[in-house]
């Protein structure tokens, strides 16, 4: 059942779309921003606080962990909650979160806080993807969502270098206090911009608990989280990769990582685009060109201009999957449409950690530093054949309740 729906009158927009998009993409940007941040600043944390990196590196791992939990929890809790409220308060957590761990002194502290800190990110995600695609209408929705999703995206290109700089030059704590700021900027802009959406009449903790046992909405999970895995099985591993097999100094990876972030808003923009033509085709192509691109880009890493072509193509092609299946798991999620959008950045943050720890695994088993590579290529493959079983089980699905 597609998400549109809806037995609501249609909400009144007083503001112009592009200005309601661009508000809740501020909060994408915001959230991107933080997210990665982390990764930037972890060798000044670790000295701070006199640990160690991958002592360090579980404070990452917390926030994950805290996405993971907090994403459904909150969208079932606040399934009669009206969507705008729901955007400010998750934004308001979200702002203090962040500031708490600018203030922690501890270890302990800054564990703690960047768990907490992780709650809010796919609840918000997941409910201003619904605002976006209800205000856009059936004909523009995937763009709209894609649109906001690019907030995360053009974190990578501008928010997440721009919070490093600051807590390099300022201390780590600057990076966080960066973060908390773009926080309450996206608070007071969703406060303006985004109109009252009334809560469904079929809205509530029961109908959101039910999609729990909705099969197609866990296949359409486990396609992101199994194809999304790639993108970070490379990304994670970008820097040493560029350094030790491409032979560039260490200065050439913020470029690298820049121009591939630009490729993932291209890539995003276009697959939006397409998938408001044909949602399964376009996710179909998604996973094949990128598996292509994994192969392409495995024999262009020897010279730092085909290694930044490279990947430029992985970032194009990959990045058009998280607007698509977030799509999908309207369309497929009935009545559970909160729990089935937010759990689609838990799917995210399992590939993250899948991806990292897959390529992770083929290094220090000495199979070569293009093999993270190689390990995207296998998990693009790996959520294509999970699509199409989703797919098949879908057409099963609907033929056994039409009969």
């Amino acid at each position: 059942m597609s998400s549109s729906s809806n037995t609501s009158v249609p909400p009144i927009r007083q503001y112009p779309l592009f200005l309601i998009i661009l508000a809740l993409a501020t909060g994408g940007f915001c959230i991107g921003t933080t997210e990665f941040v982390a990764m930037g600043l972890i060798q000044e944390i670790a000295a701070d606080l006199h640990i160690s990196v991958p002592q360090a590196g579980h404070f990452i791992s917390a926030y994950a962990l805290g996405v993971v939990i907090g994403a459904p929890v909150i969208a079932i809790l606040g399934a009669r909650v009206p969507r705008k409220s729901l955007l400010l308060g998750l934004m308001l957590f979200y702002g203090v979160a962040n500031a708490l761990t600018a203030l922690a002194k501890t270890p302990e502290m800054v564990l703690i806080s960047r768990f907490i800190a992780g709650f809010p990110h796919g609840a918000y995600f997941g409910v201003a993807a619904l605002v976006a695609a209800e205000l856009a209408g059936p004909k523009k929705r995937a763009s709209a969502v894609a649109q906001v999703m690019m907030g995360l995206t053009v974190a990578t290109v501008l928010g997440v270098p721009l919070a490093t700089w600051i807590g390099q030059q300022f201390g780590w704590r600057a990076g966080f206090e960066f973060s908390a700021a773009i926080a309450f900027i996206t608070l007071i802009s969703v406060a303006i911009f985004v109109p009252h959406i009334a809560v469904r009449t079929t809205a509530s903790i029961k109908t959101e608990l039910a999609g729990l046992k909705n099969i197609n909405m866990w296949l359409t999970l486990a396609v992101g989280a199994i194809g999304f895995g790639g993108m970070f099985s490379v990304y994670s591993y970008v820097s040493p990769i560029l350094t030790e097999y491409t032979k560039v100094n260490i200065d050439i990876v913020p470029i690298a990582l820049a121009i591939w972030g630009i490729g993932m808003v291209i890539g995003g923009l276009v697959a939006g685009w397409l998938a408001d033509k044909n949602l399964n085709r376009t996710l179909v192509g998604v996973l094949i060109s990128s598996a292509l691109a994994f192969i392409l880009a495995s024999f262009l890493m020897s010279n730092i201009y085909t290694a930044i072509a490279g990947l430029f193509l992985i970032g194009i092609t990959v990045m058009g999957l998280g607007g698509g299946l977030q799509m999908r798991l309207m369309d497929v999620a009935g009545d559970a449409q909160g729990v089935a959008a937010s759990l689609n950045h838990s799917a995210f943050n399992i590939a993250n950690a899948l991806g990292a720890f897959l390529g992770g695994w083929v290094l220090s088993h000495q199979m070569g530093w293009i093999a993270p590579i190689w390990v995207g290529f296998v998990l693009s493959l790996g959520g294509l054949i999970i699509l199409l079983i989703a797919f098949a089980v879908e057409k099963k699905t609907s033929s056994n309740q039409c009969a």
